[in-house]
């Protein structure tokens, strides 16, 4: 062994080097800089080899291998300095893409998340098991039958397996629901309740979104602000993985084994077949019977179609791989939040606040005589009605409401936080501002009132109120914030969000529309027939007050559908019972839809 050391030694001064050394990396020759670190791969490698790079002579860098191997250099050792390995460890696939156009066969490597998902995205979850694979079987299933036919009870039905989805694909992937996520989970729920009581579609499409926030929190139990803003992105991002992870457990569930799914489907089958069969005979031997039946069996020739409904199916199933994904592997968007600003000086931070603080007081001051004394002061210092000058203060004001709730959160993370000096300022100065804001909240809502009183309640004017009054709400949260904490502020501002939305949809918002206007009428009012007519089923009982011909005018424009169970509110079966018991006449309604009623008229 001596020998060959000898050997080699003697080879080295001479230069005459036989072949690469058996460890397969040259050595330096002197002078050169010592080889650098291996680099991270590119994101497409050259199949067959494992993507390593060499040191060039006089290069500062390494450079990745392009795939030019041929061209290369040879060293000292007659073999070339990018000729790759033996190495096998990336297989050799034959579709792989040739994406450099040199001939040269490519394999791309999985995507990867974007960087802005590096650390907050879980692992991918184990392949579903069978109990999630069967609640998103019902939900898809339940999504082409029910949803076709319109939105009531079929939200909630369906609410049910996507939640029993997310439930197994948790405790299979060992997370534990808290009790925050419950709760979440319960409100999502509640506001469901929306569809089943009202047929307006305004307040039940903000229903719907604000329960599929509330689930979106559910699932991933967030509490800062970046994640109770993030987390109904999470569902969404994860439709593609999602059904991958799906097909995954499925093909495992069907290639045979202990819990082979195969099984359970054709006991699905042979059980459609059997009651599609006898329910068949049954129908056409009873008449009572088949009427039953049709009432309880969606209509699947209906006028939706049967291309619609498979459509509708497909969106079922993905939203409950999605649910359940997430429920598996959420996102932590909490990880995302922007940390506490650089902290300002205190004159720096105070000085622009106090001056904001001075300017409210003086508007607050202003608005408290004009609304203690009345109309004569906004007659005498503008020249306006008072509707008028209701109407014109309310948006500004609205705005300002909203401005100032974000020059509290901008100051809130650049305030000074070196001692208790510094809490206290902050306290005083933020305090006083949220105080004066409530006053302005309430200077608005009196001016809507005052305009709403004159000219009636419309859609757009209760919900602006409504806004407000909600924007006067989170103030108190943020007041309440500064005195206990700010822990709990995020998940306080959403939940009051969401009462408000449940609220304002069990409270028929067009019932309240047309009530009111029928009390202005009666009160010497003009009424506006041709806005009331406009309304869901849901003013039709205040509208059936009424005397002829205004009822019948007012109620012919209201259509309530004849459609299924699942798909008819409470407020459409009652006023498909009120229409019946009282049918619409056939009157000449031109004139009294073309104008204002006045009050003689009743």
């Amino acid at each position: 062994m001596s020998d060959g050391v000898e050997g080699n030694e003697e080879r080295r001064r001479t230069g005459d080097a036989a072949g690469p050394e058996p460890q397969g990396v040259p050595e330096p020759r002197p002078g050169e800089p010592e080889p650098a670190a291996q680099p991270e791969p590119a994101p497409l490698v050259k199949a067959g080899t494992a993507g390593r790079t060499e040191a060039r002579a006089g290069a500062k860098t390494d450079e990745p291998a392009t795939g030019e191997a041929d061209d290369a250099a040879p060293d000292a050792s007659g073999t070339p300095a990018d000729a790759p390995p033996d190495s096998t460890d990336t297989p050799d696939d034959p579709e792989a893409p040739d994406e450099a156009g040199d001939g040269l066969r490519y394999e791309r490597l999985p995507d990867a998340p974007p960087p802005i998902l590096d650390g907050v995205r879980a692992r991918p979850p184990a392949p579903p098991g069978l109990a999630t694979l069967v609640a998103a079987a019902v939900t898809a299933l339940l999504s082409g039958l029910l949803l076709g036919d319109g939105l009531a009870v079929n939200a909630l039905i369906l609410a049910l397996p996507l939640a029993a989805g997310a439930w197994f694909a948790a405790r299979q992937a060992g997370r534990r629901p808290r009790r925050s996520s419950l709760c979440w989970g319960v409100g999502g729920l509640a506001l469901l309740a929306v569809p089943v009581w009202s047929d307006a579609e305004w307040p039940t499409l903000l229903a719907v979104l604000a329960a599929a926030g509330l689930g979106a929190l559910a699932l991933h139990g967030c509490r800062k602000w970046s994640g109770v803003l993030l987390a109904p992105l999470g569902p969404v991002l994860a439709v593609r993985r999602a059904l991958v992870w799906g097909w995954r457990g499925a093909r495992e569930r069907t290639a045979g084994g202990e819990k082979d799914l195969g099984p359970l489907l054709r006991s699905v089958l042979v059980a459609v077949v059997l009651l599609v069969v006898f329910g068949g005979l049954f129908a056409a031997a009873d008449r009572a019977f088949a009427d039953l039946l049709g009432s309880l069996v969606p209509d699947v020739d209906g006028g939706s179609g049967v291309p619609w409904r498979l459509f509708l199916a497909v969106l079922g199933l993905a939203a409950a791989l999605a649910v359940a994904h997430t429920a598996a592997a959420p996102t932590r968007w909490d990880g995302l939040g922007p940390g506490p600003g650089r902290p300002r000086g205190r004159v720096e931070w105070a000085l622009p606040l106090v001056l904001l603080d001075l300017l409210f007081a003086a508007f607050v001051a202003v608005q408290a005589a004009v609304l203690l004394r009345g109309e004569d002061v906004v007659r005498a210092s503008n020249g306006l009605t008072y509707s008028e000058y209701a109407r014109e203060g309310f948006w500004q004001l609205l705005f300002a409401t909203v401005l100032t709730l974000a020059v509290i959160s901008v100051a809130v993370r650049v305030a000074p936080r070196s001692g208790p000096r510094d809490q206290l300022l902050v306290r005083a100065v933020l305090g006083t501002l949220c105080l004066l804001t409530l006053v302005v909240v309430a200077s608005a809502v009196r001016r809507m009132d005052l305009y709403m009183g004159e000219y009636g309640l419309t859609r757009l004017r209760l919900s602006v109120v409504a806004m407000e009054l909600w924007l006067g709400a989170v103030v108190l949260l943020i007041l309440a914030a500064g005195v206990f904490g700010a822990r709990l502020l995020p998940r306080a501002v959403l939940a009051s969000a969401a009462v408000a939305v449940l609220a304002f949809g069990l409270a028929s918002p067009d019932k309240l529309i047309a009530e009111s206007n029928l009390d202005a009428h009666r009160d010497g009012r003009t009424l506006d027939l041709r806005y009331l007519a406009g309304l869901s089923a849901d003013a039709v009982p205040a509208l059936d007050r009424l005397d002829e011909p205004l009822r019948s005018c007012a109620l012919r424009s209201i259509a309530v559908p004849d459609a299924p169970w699942y798909a008819t509110s409470l407020s459409q079966a009652r006023a498909h019972d009120i229409l019946t018991a009282r049918p619409v006449r056939n009157h000449p309604c031109r004139d009294l839809l073309t104008d204002d009623i006045s009050p003689s008229v009743r």
